[in-house]
């Protein structure tokens, strides 16, 4: 047996093994009904230029049986219905969207509303705020919600769906394989009053959603996966477009847990590189393995997708809105694999700087960011 070959076969039981424990944990578990609340809501939803798409976003109606407050957080006013507010709101701070609830929170009255926050390319819907809402009505510091993209049509946006729905990078995956600090996805938050108080403190972060996890986390305090998906209505993209997006990702996570920074081709992408590598050696030993981790890796994808499919209207989790008949699993998580493996590979090359809502920042450790000399918007 050729060294190639042995280190291929240790490849794959590392991997298949991590996706066999992320399957059984994730077939144990089972979807709770959310909890009804009428909890006094504050909505909040930062943007800087809304996209028309997030503009029907943030125009649809939620039905939500309590009081809610929804609001806007841009530097100009946008296109809205009755009863969304808009706040302006034009921070200096690196981190805009911090700074946007830094302000809306220092303006606004709280008065004993729970803080949602969710950005405006998701489809708010009543279940979503009580998803979020009822965590933290019942102590946790922090919830937060899946991101589902849903309406995928073109190549590049079944490589972002299966990336986020179908494999190991979707956050119910990544939730039930955290250890310490839980996977979080600032989409869709809700924030205790400590989380508030924590995040104040990460206007000069990019990725605050994995920062203000960790400080919770060492303070001992939960966070709740929210059982409602955040659901994102896809607009057509491209594959330029989903690669920097994901390159952007690989770079914040290089900054914020480089320990978890090699594990992507490791764990989370070794599909196409053990392909290549069967193909290069021609060792039966190492095909056999190989199709075992497909199998394993499709069975996972098959889990996700059951998990993350909202249930009928009315049936109290997706509500309807944006779905399209399920993709094929198979060629999606591939894609995804592919994709996030192309981002990873490209971050490699890429300088410690970002560009990020249009200004460029150089990236320093523990993800924090400040603007380029000369960098301006990018």
């Amino acid at each position: 047996m050729s060294a190639l070959v042995a280190m291929g076969l240790g490849w794959v039981v590392l991997a298949g093994g991590f996706s066999a424990v992320a399957l059984s944990r994730l077939l144990r578990r089972r979807l709770r009904a959310v909890e009804p609340t009428r909890v006094p809501v504050l909505l909040l939803r930062p943007v800087d230029a809304p996209s028309e798409r997030e503009l029907e976003n943030l125009s649809r109606p939620i039905d939500y049986a309590g009081p809610l407050e929804h609001v806007v957080l841009s530097p100009h006013e946008p296109r809205l219905p009755e009863g969304v507010r808009w706040l302006r709101s034009d921070p200096v701070a690196p981190n805009r969207k911090v700074g946007h609830l830094m302000h809306a929170l220092d303006t606004l009255p709280r008065d004993g509303r729970v803080v949602l926050v969710v950005d405006a390319d998701v489809a708010v819907t009543g279940a979503l705020v009580e998803g979020l809402a009822a965590p933290v009505v019942a102590g946790a510091a922090l919830s937060t919600a899946v991101p589902t993209p849903v309406g995928e049509r073109a190549l590049a946006d079944r490589a972002v769906a299966g990336l986020l729905r179908r494999t190991h990078h979707s956050f119910r995956a990544l939730h039930v394989m955290s250890a310490g600090a839980k996977a979080v996805c600032g989409k869709a938050l809700g924030l205790s009053t400590r989380a508030v108080d924590e995040l104040r403190a990460l206007a000069d972060h990019i990725g605050e959603d994995l920062e203000l996890s960790k400080r919770l986390h060492a303070r001992g305090l939960d966070v709740e996966l929210c059982e409602v998906p955040a659901l994102v209505p896809m607009a057509p993209g491209s594959w330029g477009a989903a690669l920097e997006r994901f390159t952007r990702w690989m770079q914040v996570l290089g900054s914020h847990r480089p320990g978890l920074y090699p594990t992507v081709p490791l764990l989370f992408t070794p599909t196409w590189p053990l392909l290549a590598l069967c193909l290069l050696t021609g060792s039966i030993w190492l095909s056999v393995g190989v199709a075992g981790l497909l199998t394993v890796r499709t069975l996972l994808s098959w889990r996700l997708t059951v998990l993350s499919t909202p249930l009928p209207p009315g049936e109290g989790r997706g509500e309807g809105i944006g779905f399209a008949t399920p993709s094929p699993v198979l060629w999606d998580w591939l894609l995804g694999e592919a994709l996030l493996l192309a981002a990873f590979m490209t971050s490699l090359v890429r300088p410690s700087r970002v560009t990020w809502r249009g200004r460029t920042y150089a990236l320093h450790s523990g993800g924090r960011m400040s603007p380029e000399l000369g960098g301006g918007r990018g």
